[in-house]
């Protein structure tokens, strides 16, 4: 009897597991119609503590302000440095400290969109909670998600975490730079990341110096709002 208590306990979990993520991607796909509606463009950008997600975010603040009217939206446990890194730059930026959560989730999102005046906006840039893990689980209604990794993460970081980079549409290889000093053969990073994921553009680049930013944005940015109706395997 005791087994089948447990059985029954666990499939009960599993029912409202499934209910619960059933729910965050409804909030997420209406999270995408609301953005669509007023031709807004969010790119869910994501990686673990120090991969380079805000020096990225300053880079593209930085080339992008003059041409598109857009926010940043950073996500952290605690603290507002980096958002005060970011309106440095002259760009508008909302925190959202999350406390113990690990992620940013579609209704937290939503209640900022619900605050902006969208018809002022052309692009949100959502910087994620420093996590490799969880936010991959948690769609937020963007239309490119974006990981980050660097060269400081060592040469298994693909292999040990391919869930989120299967996951993924973009992923940036930053701190390239340091490759040497950590030998760090970047090739094979990338090539481990078309294993997971085929279908994955990869991009190396240089926050310190602005190496492959531009291209990053050519693709990710300036493609995305001439087609934002493309998608991978993502979603919303």
């Amino acid at each position: 009897m005791d087994g089948l208590t447990d059985a029954r306990g666990q499939t009960r979990q599993i029912e409202l597991k499934m209910d619960f993520l059933r729910g965050h991607q409804e909030l997420a796909e209406a999270n995408r119609r609301l953005l669509d509606e007023h031709g807004v463009t969010m790119i869910d950008i994501m990686g673990s503590v120090g991969t380079g997600k805000t020096s990225l975010v300053e880079q593209l603040a930085r080339r992008l302000k003059e041409t598109y009217r857009m926010l940043v939206l950073n996500g952290d446990l605690a603290t507002s440095i980096d958002q005060e890194r970011v309106l440095r730059h002259g760009v508008e930026a909302v925190q959202v400290n999350t406390g113990k959560e690990c992620h940013l989730d579609a209704g937290l999102v939503r209640t900022v969109l619900e605050g902006l005046d969208l018809r002022q906006l052309d692009l949100v840039l959502v910087e994620n909670v420093g996590n490799l893990i969880c936010p991959a689980d948690f769609p937020l209604g963007s239309h490119r998600r974006v990981v980050v990794i660097s060269a400081t993460e060592g040469p298994f970081v693909v292999l040990k975490h391919p869930h989120v980079f299967a996951e993924m549409d973009f992923v940036v290889i930053n701190k390239i730079d340091l490759a040497p000093v950590m030998g760090i053969d970047i090739e094979q990073l990338a090539k481990d990341l078309k294993v997971v994921n085929p279908l994955v553009e990869v991009f190396r680049t240089s926050c310190r110096d602005g190496t492959g930013i531009q291209e990053l944005i050519e693709e990710l940015i300036e493609k995305t709002k001439r087609s934002p109706d493309t998608e991978t395997t993502s979603g919303a």
